[in-house]
């Protein structure tokens, strides 16, 4: 009579550590795809928003007036909190640089290093999850090797002592060593996917939120604007974002 060869009958007749390794990949997989549909969804929110943002921001009357509009439209937050940390930066400076703490302190470089701690806080904020998915992607394959390897050593455990090859004695474990393989690829190759997919949309997010504080870090220094894709020396004016 056949025996049944289910996914059912594999787990009944695993032990503890073949349990063990299919809970932690089923648990990987899990983590892997909640992130991976909450950052595309987050980004394809942030296909539109960004450049909205930016309009949104250069387009305002005033500087409070911009910080809130770009707060309102930056789905990111990366392009808010740029803008916000440089605009209260300028504030500062404009506020102390007659007296205090702020006297002799060069405008361009204090605004210069708030963009730069702001960038790098945005670009943490961006690459969240991206360490999960890459540690996914590169030990599922060895986890499901190893359950692969835990049932071929039962499968020849099964043919210690035994005169003649029993295919019902291997059947199982050997079975049971395919899936684990299976399961370790099927865990691993959509986390790489989509992390290479993420890191990608980040690159080019990044772009923009360069080339946005390097705009931003011109008009406050100096008054003018940074045109998009023109040279660092072609500038031209802008409107005065007023500070009231």
């Amino acid at each position: 009579m056949n025996q049944p060869m289910g996914l059912a009958h594999f787990w009944a007749q695993s032990d503890a550590v073949s349990h063990g390794v299919a809970i932690v990949l089923l648990l990987m997989s899990i983590a892997s795809w909640y992130i991976i549909i909450g950052k595309a969804f987050a980004q394809f929110r942030a296909r539109t928003s960004i450049a909205n943002a930016i309009n949104a921001f250069w387009s305002a009357g005033s500087r409070a007036h911009a910080l809130e509009r770009i707060r309102a439209e930056d789905t990111t937050r990366a392009f808010a909190l740029v803008a916000t940390d440089a605009v209260l930066a300028a504030q500062a400076w404009e506020e102390k640089s007659h007296g205090g703490i702020g006297m002799g302190v060069d405008v361009s470089e204090f605004i210069a290093r708030t963009l730069q701690q702001s960038t790098a806080a945005a670009q943490a904020n961006l690459e969240r999850g991206l360490t999960l998915l890459a540690s996914v992607g590169a030990t599922a394959p060895f986890v499901g090797l190893f359950g692969t390897v835990w049932g071929i050593y039962h499968a020849l455990v099964g043919l210690a002592g035994a005169t003649q090859v029993v295919l019902d004695k291997v059947a199982g474990p050997v079975g049971e060593a395919l899936i684990m393989t299976a399961a370790g690829l099927f865990v691993a190759i959509p986390a790489v996917l989509a992390y290479n997919a993420f890191t990608r949309a980040n690159r080019l997010a990044l772009a923009q939120l360069d080339g946005f504080a390097n705009s931003l870090h011109a008009y406050l220094v100096a008054g003018v604007r940074l045109q998009d894709g023109a040279e660092a020396s072609n500038v031209a004016p802008l409107r005065t974002i007023r500070a009231h």
